[in-house]
C-alpha cells in the first residue's frame, strides 16, 4: 500500500502498518531482503542509481527494503520527516556527531546520559577536536552558560538512566535555537508511544531499538529521526561512506516490536508504578526514583511532557554490598544491563552500564554503589515484588 501522510492516522495503525509498500507477489507481511546488493537493467541504470539521479535499492549497506520500512514506519510515529536505522543505539549517537560536527565544534551533554555515551563524548570525540561540557540535566542556566559560541549540538537523555531524572525539551529546544544549536533527545526510555521530543520542538531524536522498540532483547540497532537536510542528508551520507548500518534481519525483527509498543509499554508503565510505590515502603530502601511518584522532583514536568512515566524504576539501598544481596538473591528476575524487555532484569549501573566512569563522574552523575536499577516486564508484578523481597528483607 502506498500512502503519503501517515500521520493522517493514529498512532496504532502507524505502528502496525506505516512504510510497507508490498511488492508485486502481494505479500501481507513485511518481507526480509537477505541480499547484500540488488541489480540493474543496464549499465546506464546502474549509474543513474549509484550517482542518485534515480531512487531505489544500491546496496544493503544505505539501501535495503526491509530496513527501509522500519525507517519509515519509526519517523512516522516520532512525527519526523527521516529516519535512518544504524547497527546499535551507540552506533546512532556516534553518526550525529561525526556527521554534525567537525574539528573545533563544541557540545553540551546532560551529566545524566548512559555511561558509555559519557566515555564516547571524553575519550573519543577530543581525538577528532570536539569538545564536551556536561551540566546538570534539570538546571536550565547551568545548560545557558555552558554554551560557546562554537556549540553546534544540546544533547540530552529524558528521562535519564538510570536516576530517571528529566530535562525540560521545550525549554532546552528554545535555548538551543537561540544559540543556533539543535537539540537532540535521546528518547530510549519513553519511546514515541510516552513522549515525542520533535513535538516539543527537538531537532534530532535518537534510540536504542535494541531497548523498548525490540521489547524482547532479540536483537541490537538504532535509529536517528528528524527533519530530511540533517538527516537524509547528512547522516545518511555518513552511514553510507562509513557503513553503520542496521541489518535486514534486525529491521523485520523491530518492525515487529513496533507492532505490539504501545500494549507493552502501557501495561509496563502500570506495573512499574506499583512497583515504585511498594518500594517506598520497604525499611531497606533509602529512596526511589521513578517519575510517576509525586516525591520525584519532576513528577510535574513528566505528566506535561509524558503521556506515562516509563518502565524504568531505580532505588538506592546503604551502600554495594547490600544493592548485591538483593540481586544475588533474585530468582525470577534477570541479571543483564539490558532494558526495556518483555523479561523483568536488574543491574547495579556502579558496576555495569556506568562502570567505565570514573569515581568522580559516577559521583557527579549520582551513580552510588547502593543504587540498582530494575526494567519492569510484563510478569505479574506481585511475583516481581516477592523476588525482590527476599533480598531486601
Amino acid at each position: 500500500m502506498t500512502i503519503e501522510n501517515w500521520q493522517e492516522y493514529g498512532f496504532d495503525t502507524r505502528a502496525v502498518r506505516a512504510g510497507q509498500e508490498r511488492t508485486e507477489l502481494g505479500e501481507h507481511g513485511e518481507p526480509i531482503f537477505t541480499t547484500s546488493s540488488f541489480t540493474f537493467k543496464s549499465a546506464a541504470h546502474a549509474a543513474a542509481r549509484f550517482s542518485g539521479e534515480e531512487i531505489g535499492n544500491v546496496y544493503s549497506r544505505f539501501t535495503n527494503p526491509t530496513v527501509s520500512i522500519f525507517q519509515d514506519r519509526l519517523a512516522a510515529l516520532e512525527g519526523g520527516e527521516a529516519c535512518v536505522a544504524t547497527a546499535s543505539g551507540m552506533s546512532a549517537i556516534l553518526s550525529v556527531c561525526l556527521a554534525l560536527l567537525k574539528s573545533g565544534d563544541h557540545l553540551v551533554s546532560s551529566r545524566s546520559v548512559f555511561g558509555t555515551i559519557t566515555v564516547l563524548f571524553n575519550k573519543f570525540l577530543p581525538r577528532y577536536g570536539i569538545q564536551t561540557s556536561f551540566v546538570s540535566l534539570s538546571d536550565l542556566d547551568a545548560w545557558r552558560q555552558a554554551i560557546k559560541p562554537n556549540t553546534r549540538i544540546l544533547f540530552l537523555e529524558t528521562p535519564s538512566n538510570p536516576l530517571t531524572e528529566l530535562g525540560d525539551i521545550r525549554a532546552l529546544a528554545d535555548l538551543a535555537h537561540e544559540n543556533n544549536c539543535l537539540l537532540v533527545v535521546d528518547n530510549c526510555f519513553c519511546t514515541p508511544v510516552l513522549q515525542q521530543p520533535l513535538k516539543l520542538g527537538a531537532d534530532l531524536v535518537v534510540h536504542s531499538a535494541t531497548k523498548f522498540l525490540d521489547g524482547q532483547g532479540r536483537g541490537v540497532g538504532g535509529a536517528v529521526v528528524g527533519a530530511k537536510h540533517e538527516v537524509d542528508e547528512e547522516i545518511f551520507g555518513f552511514l553510507r561512506t562509513a557503513g553503520p548500518c542496521m541489518s535486514p534481519f534486525n529491521a523485520w525483527i523491530f518492525l515487529k516490536g513496533l507492532e505490539t509498543l504501545r500494549i507493552r509499554l502501557e501495561a509496563q508503565c502500570r506495573s512499574a508504578q506499583r512497583l515504585a510505590e511498594w518500594l517506598q515502603q520497604q525499611p531497606a530502601v533509602k529512596r526511589v526514583y521513578y517519575p510517576g511518584l509525586q516525591s520525584h522532583p519532576q513528577h510535574e514536568l513528566a505528566k506535561a511532557q509524558q503521556s506515562d512515566f516509563g518502565a524504568i524504576v531505580s532505588f538506592e539501598l546503604d551502600g554495594k554490598d547490600q544493592a548485591w544481596r538483593v540481586i544475588d538473591q533474585t530468582r525470577l528476575l534477570s541479571i543483564t544491563a539490558n532494558l526495556g524487555d518483555v523479561k523483568t532484569t536488574i543491574t547495579h549501573p556502579a558496576s555495569t552500564t556506568h562502570g567505565r566512569m570514573s569515581n568522580e563522574e559516577q559521583q557527579a552523575a549520582g551513580i552510588r554503589g547502593g543504587l540498582l536499577r530494575v526494567s519492569v516486564g510484563l510478569e505479574s508484578i506481585d511475583d516481581i515484588q516477592a523476588d525482590l523481597a527476599r533480598g531486601l528483607e
